[in-house]
């Protein structure tokens, strides 16, 4: 295990891994990763420098709390065994780097969000209220230019000025937020919400958006549930789960 920079073995980093292990296995479960692609990563608590981030060549339903890594902005390891992937660090590494804010960054290929990125238009069309969670608070990335190998597409993913969500166009997403719960929430009824809409686009009617002032009420009344104690709870149940059926999510 390497660990070159002291003060990593604080309480509050070993709960940022367990909780951010816990995410990995329920993304896992419920198919909002690819293979052994995909990456959620934080920023080490008390620290602006370093981030966590799964290794490469682990899927998710295998990563407990010890196995992430702790990697500076400069691609070097500082805590645990393996290497970032490429495309992990590109991304992740600029993002928290660039968007102090972006404490969390989890970036998915989950199937129904992705598939949105692939038709033309705006991905979400405002009629559940699920999506409302999301109004005024997404930004599509049009730029698709291969694998990012380089600082440059990090870089230009990063200038998303104040979106937290990211639809990458065929590609994927990105959900960034101050916090792993929030990043988690997000996450998952984005998926949720891309689901439905998908669903019903497929029965081939005009789907019917709600009205602009009662989206944009719904909203405000979805951020105020986000900033109580919801994310949390719906982060703590996840970790219930995995307590009783993989604990070793934990070690």
């Amino acid at each position: 295990m390497i660990n070159r920079h002291g003060g990593l073995d604080s309480p509050e980093v070993w709960q940022a891994r367990v909780d951010l292990a816990a995410c990995f296995r329920a993304a896992g479960r419920l198919g909002l990763h690819e293979g052994i692609c995909n990456h959620l990563s934080f920023v080490v608590p008390g620290r602006d420098d370093l981030f966590l981030v799964n290794p490469d060549g682990w899927s998710f339903a295998e990563i407990t709390a010890s196995r992430l890594l702790i990697c500076d902005f400069h691609r070097r390891v500082v805590a645990g065994d393996g290497v970032p992937e490429d495309t992990a660090f590109y991304i992740h590494a600029r993002l928290h780097a660039r968007i102090p804010r972006a404490r969390a960054a989890f970036h998915t290929h989950m199937p129904n969000a992705t598939a949105l990125t692939m038709v033309e238009g705006e991905p979400l069309v405002w009629a559940n209220q699920t999506a409302l969670k999301f109004y005024g608070r997404m930004v599509l990335d049009e730029a698709y230019n291969g694998l990012a190998l380089d600082e440059s597409e990090g870089d230009r993913i990063a200038a998303v000025g104040g979106a937290d969500i990211v639809f990458m166009r065929h590609h994927g997403v990105l959900v960034l937020a101050p916090g792993i719960a929030r990043a988690w929430d997000d996450l998952y009824y984005l998926e949720r919400a891309c689901e439905a809409q998908r669903l019903a686009e497929s029965t081939g009617r005009r789907l019917v958006p709600v009205p602009r002032d009662v989206a944009e009420a719904t909203a405000q009344q979805m951020r105020h549930e986000s900033r109580r104690d919801s994310p949390k709870l719906h982060l703590d149940s996840i970790k219930r789960q995995l307590d009783r059926d993989a604990p070793e999510y934990r070690q």
